[in-house]
């Protein structure tokens, strides 16, 4: 009988140690993650668990990078299953993606925008690709309605002096686009946040038969208020 190789031993151990740490957080919240815990649970010394991440900080480093990994994963599946001219079609299915993803994985959406762990912060050197990735998908249909011509911009607030070298550091790991497109790309994000983050919170009741209408809602205000029709 062949014995698996040992680097595959090793994928197989590591993915155990960040499955586990999902469930950990799901029942007792990002907050008491425990190596030593998770060790117990997967019936290894704690020795060997610091071997893959010798730090409780490591592995949440891990799961964030994993998280944004999955959500950017859902974006890009949205995005690329319309036509590259359907603009108003890709807007809508990466905003329903948005929330589907954040309702089916809460952890993992509080663990990437919310503050789920006092004190922490994540080494934006690392964590920032995966970011970048997940939220340039956006960005990226944004900066084709102004490609197209079909981006509202009327008099529309201008990036503070000293601040546009974060856009440059976003645009080196997501891609290039116009300012205005990085602008307003945020902005919209920060509405469908706010929603999303508020419906996992339980902070408002559902709208609608399956809960989702005032969601559904925002999503048309915004193609309204940023977009032009063909």
């Amino acid at each position: 009988m062949v014995r698996p190789k040992r680097n595959t031993r090793q994928a197989d151990l590591q993915e155990a140690i960040k499955d586990t740490a999902w469930k950990q957080i799901a029942q007792t919240g990002a907050a008491a993650l425990s190596l030593r815990a998770i060790a117990r649970e997967l019936r290894i010394t704690a020795p060997a668990i610091y071997n893959y991440f010798p730090r409780r900080d490591d592995l949440v480093m891990a799961l964030i990078i994993d998280a944004y990994t999955s959500f950017g994963d859902s974006q890009l599946e949205a995005r690329d299953a319309l036509a590259a001219d359907d603009l108003d079609g890709r807007l809508h299915a990466i905003g329903v993606a948005y929330r589907r993803w954040a309702i089916t994985h809460p952890q993992r959406y509080q663990l990437i925008f919310g503050t789920p762990i006092p004190g922490y912060q994540a080494p934006a050197e690392q964590v920032f690709p995966a970011a970048a990735r997940s939220l340039g998908v956006l960005v990226s249909v944004v900066d084709a309605f102004r490609a197209a011509g079909r981006l509202r911009v009327e008099a529309f607030p201008a990036v503070a002096p000293g601040y546009e070298a974060g856009f440059a550091t976003w645009t080196r790991h997501a891609g290039d686009a116009h300012l205005i497109s990085l602008s307003i790309s945020m902005l919209i994000w920060s509405r469908v946040h706010g929603l999303v983050s508020l419906e996992i919170a339980g902070s408002i009741p559902p709208f609608g038969v399956d809960g989702d209408e005032l969601y559904l809602y925002e999503l048309q205000r915004v193609r309204e208020q940023f977009t032009r029709s063909v």
